[in-house]
């Protein structure tokens, strides 16, 4: 419970500290499977809601046709329509919202309080993993977190960096089917590891006694 709060504790630090180019940044990467609203101001006939990005990363708006939106923040899809647009609506005034933002399902396993398989909402990244599993546990190697992409690809984390560092640049975006897995510090616990084996040495003195 201790190393939970802590990570929480550190993390929303974090938050504070971290500059706007981050991963924390206003700017959510838009990509498939997220679902927007789009307006334009005074024209009813532009307001398009339920409006999903398609598995080819692409959508499709009225008079302005195809757009490719993944990777791009809303701000960035905003102005891409407010351009198209420009030829047919004078001085259009366009908003983009992310009505639901799609799930990234990842499987968190080794020591995480609560091992299993996640489906986690709008950031994908490592600490947003690891925060949803309820933290590390005191045994948890942090500066060997272990993400296995569905290739087969194999990156290694330093989960310590980030917490003491905060070196973003540790806080992997994962992607749909990776493995996040937090391996064992190899730390010898007394109480667990050791006390057992005096008890038990103890008890064979007495009945050789």
């Amino acid at each position: 419970m201790k190393s939970f709060i802590k990570f929480i504790l550190i993390n929303l630090a974090l938050v504070v500290i971290i500059p706007l180019n981050s991963v924390y940044a206003q700017d959510y990467c838009l990509d498939a499977g997220d679902i927007l609203s789009v307006s334009v101001w005074g024209y009813e006939e532009l307001q398009v809601k339920d409006l999903i990005i398609r598995p080819d990363g692409k959508i499709a708006f009225p008079l302005v046709g195809e757009i490719s939106a993944t990777g791009k923040s809303t701000f960035e899809l905003t102005s891409i329509l407010t351009r198209g647009l420009s030829e047919y609506v004078k001085d259009p005034k366009v908003t983009v919202n992310i009505a639901k933002y799609r799930t990234t399902r990842v499987y968190l396993l080794g020591q995480v309080t609560k091992p299993g398989m996640y489906e986690i909402e709008k950031q994908h990244n490592l600490l947003d993993a690891i925060g949803i599993a309820g933290g590390y546990t005191k045994d948890a190697a942090k500066k060997k977190v272990h993400i296995i992409r569905k290739d087969g690809e194999k990156i290694k984390a330093n989960l310590l960096d980030i917490l003491t560092k905060g070196d973003m640049s540790q806080n992997f975006a994962l992607n749909d089917g990776d493995v996040v897995y937090l391996s064992d510090n190899g730390r010898i616990d007394f109480a667990k590891d050791i006390l057992p084996w005096i008890s038990a040495t103890y008890q064979v003195s007495r009945i050789d006694e």
